[in-house]
């Protein structure tokens, strides 16, 4: 994602307390390794095909693997979360490549990983 697309430092801080809030209120109650990694990720909401989606920007892609293991609490917090919005269990567990400036995404809609130049863009490649 390039620096123009980065969202400011209002947004981010925003959306920090996003995670903080949902890791204290949906998550008091797993294991603490799943807490202590969803608080170094970064959640917001997203639109995508005409539903909501969590969209989980993660530090690393040891991170982002573990996360993609443990998908049943993230999608009933999403559903929860996102009730006034089309209905969906849609998650995004993403992170982004050193080498490349595309993120790669666990798409739970599909169980698959794709790649995506931008978070902020939806329209995503599948290569497994």
């Amino acid at each position: 994602m390039s620096d123009s697309l980065k969202p400011n430092s209002n947004d981010r801080s925003l959306q920090r307390a996003f995670t903080n809030r949902i890791v204290d209120e949906y998550f008091d109650h797993t294991e603490s390794w799943l807490r202590a990694i969803l608080r170094m990720s970064v959640f917001s909401l997203t639109y995508i095909d005409g539903h909501s989606a969590m969209l989980i920007e993660c530090p690393n892609q040891a991170v982002a693997r573990r996360l993609s293991r443990k998908t049943a609490p993230l999608q009933q917090v999403v559903s929860y979360i996102s009730s006034s919005y089309p209905y969906s269990h849609r998650v995004l567990i993403c992170y982004q490549e050193a080498e490349r400036s595309s993120w790669r995404c666990f798409d739970t809609n599909t169980n698959t990983w794709k790649s995506w130049e931008s978070l902020q863009t939806p329209t995503a490649t599948s290569d497994q």
